[in-house]
Order: structure tokens, then sequence, then C-alpha cells
């Protein structure tokens, strides 16, 4: 038997927080410590953070790197550790993690396979190192390795995988396995998305049995730099089997989970499976010997640990109070101001901040506000009233439903309500434009004009309370409507952070009834989300005989969903997004899912002005519309008319779809509000 006790480490890093980062990745080696660990894996760019973008470029920000790694390498001594940061190498920057040994800086190996999709942008900073190449380079005074090594503690033969080495399908770890590595690292930065934990989980424990390895996996935790949203799940696997997963989410800034492996398990399984003449025919350079072996403890008691399991309405949940939180008291705000619309989408935000507030004290209690400038004397229900300040906006074309059920929400929350009107102000803004225009505005000729106008006077008024409370301002668009531009810039738009527009509306329905009905594991259900989920979602900016809905403006929410995903993220044109919807959607005609295809395209390419102004929002999933880190169109095409054209002269001989007018103000010049 060969027991050892290995650790993995979740931290809640922030880019380019030297103090702070170097506190957190301390507490993660003294917990680890504590527990008797002996090797502990950090996660990716732990040191400088992992979201610094092209701040990488500064030589400054490598050099005061290294004077942390320094730090660290002195409080090292009896362990393994390994931690992240980033290092120029023969004019490159790459991507490294290093291995501490009791004291020792014992080299550097950099991650092979960069992750160039999605949200991520490391190609852009870094280079791939190349496999089996090893290097070294002066550091701290002396000549340190780097590249593709595997290390030799007192014979524990350990290796490297750096996230997204994990991901491809030419693995470091098919190499590793054949060099007979008994334990494989991999520190990430893998960020949340739903379901992804599940793609985790599968490669974690395929790499422990096909490598016949023990196998750490640890990933930061919470919103480190402003859009991802970490999760920290850590895990532990050996020869196919589960030793321990640490919980993911949560506002602890530092967790550490360890399990006891027996390496000569894994040994004997790859004794079985491989023959020794292949193992020494492999190439075996870049083994670098350390004067440290980790100790032997007692075997562990065998016991069955188990996945979270959570479903998506519940990572949801955690993952979006997580990501406020850390938005909240990383940008140094005093609270939060939302305009609640008695809607579905403001309800959302609200509730999610509300949820963040009680979880955040609940769990680090009367520290967790501070940085807000919240006293530490103060219970649960004041700290709500004075982070939480919801608005309600009323005009001629308001209702007393959605005021009372805006009222309603705000009163289960625990915010502060305020009702404000503000049809005085867009009363004296139509009087100076119809002097300009010497005619008056009226709603057959001006209807987006008249609409337009509504939200716009609402947002001088929250961005001054948010001012006047040094508080954050989050707007309240869904992904549903950044996808058509279905809103007004400057007007429900308005905010230093939009938290949904990462969710389409359909989800955001689903997630308020549930919470209204069952609510989380952390968090008892809201029945006052009843007075929201009654309603047919509208922007109340036509007058009430209009009787306004957004999927009359638009089309059914599930439909343009559908449509979204299959022109952006499958990237159909339209006469195969068409297609797919009429297989999808046999209930609707097919001049009717034209015209919704028409209509989307349209919409899309004419308003990606809008969505290149948005405020930054959370990525929940790997299909966001952010043209700054995923989907990226030009401001300015020719909106697939050409393709629009052909398509709809193949339903109709005038060349439009039954339906579809071209004076529609959905496709007007000026984009609906």
């Amino acid at each position: 038997m060969h027991p050892v006790r290995v650790a993995a480490a979740a931290v809640n890093q922030t880019p380019l927080d030297w103090e702070g980062n170097l506190a957190r990745i301390s507490e993660a080696v003294q917990l680890a410590r504590d527990a008797g660990a002996s090797i502990l894996c950090l996660p990716e760019l732990s040191i400088t953070g992992y979201g610094c973008e092209d701040a990488f470029f500064m030589p400054a920000v490598a050099h005061t790197a290294l004077e942390i790694l320094d730090t660290l390498r002195t409080r090292s001594e009896g362990l393994l550790v390994a931690v992240g940061l980033p290092v120029f190498c023969q004019g490159s920057l790459y991507n490294t993690a290093a291995l501490l040994a009791d004291g020792v800086l014992t080299g550097l190996v950099a991650k092979q396979a960069l992750a160039g999709d999605g949200i991520h942008y490391e190609p852009r900073w870094f280079k791939p190192w190349p496999a089996g190449v090893v290097r070294h380079i002066p550091i701290l005074g002396r000549s340190i390795p780097i590249g593709d090594l595997l290390f030799d503690c007192g014979g524990l033969r350990i290796g490297f995988e750096i996230c997204e080495d994990a991901w491809v399908s030419q693995r470091p770890g098919s190499r590793l396995a054949r060099r007979a590595v008994d334990l494989i690292l991999n520190p990430s930065a893998s960020h949340f998305a739903f379901g992804k934990q599940r793609i985790r989980e599968r490669f974690v424990l395929e790499g422990s049995r096909a490598f016949h390895a023990t196998y750490l996996y640890a990933n930061l935790l919470g919103n480190e730099a402003g859009r991802a949203i970490y999760d920290g799940g850590t895990l532990i696997a050996a020869g196919g089997r589960l030793l321990a997963a640490g919980p993911r989410f949560g506002f602890d800034r530092v967790r550490v989970l360890t399990a006891v492996s027996d390496v000569d398990l894994t040994r004997v399984a790859r004794a079985m499976a491989f023959s020794t003449q292949a193992a020494l025919a492999h190439r075996d350079d870049g083994v670098i010997p350390l004067g440290f072996t980790p100790p032997r403890v007692e075997p562990a008691p065998p016991r069955e640990p188990a996945f979270d399991g959570m479903g998506k309405e519940e990572e949801f949940t955690q993952a979006l109070t997580l990501g406020l939180y850390d938005y909240i008291t990383k940008s140094r705000s005093h609270g939060v101001v939302i305009s609640l619309s008695g809607g579905a989408d403001s309800a959302a935000v609200a509730t999610l901040t509300s949820l963040t507030i009680e979880g955040a004290y609940r769990a680090l209690g009367h520290r967790a506000w501070t940085a807000a400038g919240i006293p530490p004397t103060l219970p649960l229900a004041e700290i709500k009233r004075r982070l939480l300040n919801c608005v309600y906006q009323s005009t001629s074309n308001s209702s007393t439903v959605t005021r009372d059920a805006a009222s309603a929400v705000a009163e289960a929350l625990g915010a502060r309500f305020h009702l404000w009107d503000v049809d005085s102000f867009v009363k004296e803004y139509r009087r100076l434009v119809e002097s300009s225009l010497d005619r008056p505005l009226d709603w057959n000729s001006d209807d987006i004009t008249l609409q337009n106008i509504q939200a716009r006077a609402r947002a001088p008024g929250v961005w001054m309370l948010a001012n006047a409370l040094g508080a954050l301002l989050l707007s309240t668009s869904n992904r549903s409507e950044v996808a058509v531009g279905y809103a007004t810039m400057d007007g429900d738009t308005c905010g230093g952070f939009s938290p949904i527009a990462g969710i389409d509306k359909a989800f955001l329905r689903q997630w308020l009834h549930w919470m209204e009905t069952a609510g989380s594991s952390a968090f008892p259900p809201i029945p006052a989300l009843a007075a929201v989920n009654a309603q047919t979602p509208t922007a109340e900016l036509r007058p009430p005989d209009k009787t306004q809905t957004d999927e009359a403006d638009l089309m059914p929410y599930p439909v343009l969903d559908a449509i979204e995903r299959s022109a952006i993220r499958d990237k159909r044109a339209p006469a195969e997004a068409l297609s797919e919807m009429k297989a999808i959607f046999p209930q609707y005609s097919p001049d009717q899912l034209l015209f919704w295809v028409d209509r989307f395209f349209r919409l899309f390419c004419r308003n990606q002005w809008k969505r290149e102004r948005y405020a930054p929002c959370f990525h929940v999933d790997d299909e966001n519309l952010d043209p700054r880190t995923w989907c990226r169109f030009p401001i300015l095409s020719g909106g697939f008319e050409e393709e629009l054209r052909r398509l709809a002269a193949g339903h109709s001989s005038s060349g439009e779809a039954p339906g579809v007018s071209s004076k529609d103000p959905a496709r007007s010049c000026e984009p609906g509000p």
C-alpha cells in the first residue's frame, strides 16, 4: 500500500489583486497543511487572476507574479504546491503551473492546448507549448526547467493537464500515462455554464481510469473579472473511481478538498494494462527529480462520494447570487438600484439581488457586507432595505396591475420601494419635440418615438438615485430581447451591469414560477411572485386600449429562442432555420413561421449596434450574444436581404410572405422599443 493525502483548492481571485490573491492562496496552503495533505493543486493562473486580459502583456505583471511566487515558495514547507502564473520564455508568454516542493521552485509546466473558443481568448496572450519540449530559463537567480515536465518525488510521478489540455482529443494525460504517471494535477479556470460540471466529471473520472492515475481537479470560484462565473468545483478521482467532490458555488473565498489515494492500486491497474516493453520504449526526457517525498498516511475508509446533481434552476440561482455578490463587492458598490416594472425581468433581477444579500449574510455574517458600507450591527432586514432599492416609474400607460405587483414583490423581498410618476417628464419632452417638428406626435405615425420616450424618461432618475447612494444600477434586459433589440437604448437598457442579458425569457419565466412555488435548496419559495407570473409580458409603452404584449410585438418567446439558437448558435441560414422551425413547431403554419424567421433575421442584423452598447452581463451558458466575448457580428451588413427575399419568393409570388408588411413597425428603419 502507498496511501498519500492530496488536496485540491478552489479560491475566489481577482485580476491583479496581488495582496488579496496571495492571502487566499496562502490560506489554502495552510488549510491543506492542517488537513494533513502533502500535495496541493491550486487553480489556473491563480497568482495573477485568470482574467487579466491585455494586462498579461505588461512585463510588470509577470515580474510581480514571480515575486509572489517567491513568497509562496517560502510558505510551501513540507508540501508540494502547484500554483499558476504567466511566464515569459524566449520572447513569448506562456500559461504555466509552478510546482513548489518543500520551499523550492522545481519547475514550470506550460499549457499545451489554449482555449480560443466561446468566451475564451487565450491565444491572444499566450503561446501553446509544444509537446515533449523542455527549456531552462533564469528565475529568481536560478535556472529553472520549463515545458512538458514530469516530476519524480521519491518514486511518485506527478504530471499536469492545465484546464483546456483535458478538453482536447490529444490530451497530455495519454502521453503521461505512457511515462507511468501516478498523479495528474489539473489547475483550471473553467467558467460556469449550465450542465458543464457533468462534462468535467466525465473527463476527470475517465482520465483517472484511462491513465491509471490519481487525478486532482481544482477550479476557480466566483465572479473573478466581471462576466464569467466560476463554480469552484473540485474533484479527486483514482482509477475511474470518485474519491471526493467539493461543493460548488457559495460565498467562501477559499475551499480545500482532501482525499487519500493509494497509488499502488493504480500502479497495479497500469501493470495489468501495459507491457513493460511498451513503457520502457517511451522516451523519458523532462523528468525532474525532487528532493521531497510525500509521506505515506493511514489508508482512508471506503466511501461513496456523490456529485451534487443540481438542476438548471438551482444552478442558475446559486451561480447568479454568487456572481452578483462578487460584482457588487468587488466594484465597491454600496447597494443596488433596480427599476422595478412589475414584470418578469425586473422581478427576476430584484429576486436574485435579495437572495444574494441574504445568502451572503447567512454564509459570512456581518462581514459579508462591510465592503458595501453596512455597519456590523444591523439585522438582515435593515441590510436589505439599505442595499436593495426598487423604483416603480409610472406613466399614463402604466397599469395598477404592474404597480401592485411591483409593490408586492418589493415588500416580499425586503427592498426599499419607491413609487415615482414620470408622466410629466414624458409630456414635457413631447412638447419640446412637437415644437421643433411644428406638428403634433400621434400613435399612428410616431409609435416607436412615443414608446421610447417613456423608457428614456425613466433613466435619469434611477441613475441619479444610484449615484446618490453610491449604488450599482442594474439593467433588466433578457437575452431574447437582446437578440432582436427589443429594448430602448438609454432607457430600459441603462445600468452598469445586466445580470440576465444572457438568459432567455422562457427560462426566466420558468425560474420565477419555480421560485414562487418550490424555491431553491437555500431559499424558501416567494409566493408574492404570483402577481408577476400571472401576467402576460408587456412593455406597457402603448396606451391601454392598444393591448400591447411582448409576444404580439415579436413572436412567441419559445419560437424566438429556437430561431436564435438555430441562427446564431448553429449558424444556420434563413432557409435552414425555417426548415428546422417547421419540424419543431408543427402547430404553426409555414407562412407564420416564415414571418417570424424573417423578422428575427432582420431585427438581429439591424440591432447589432445595440448589443455593442449593452451593459456587461453574466455568461451562464455557452451560447451568449455578447459581441465582446462570444458572438461577433458586423454592425453594418447586408442583413441576409437576398436570402430572405428568395425565401419569401418561394412562399408568395409577391416576394413577401403572407402577413409580412414592409410597414411593420418591427421591420421599419427605427428598431422597436
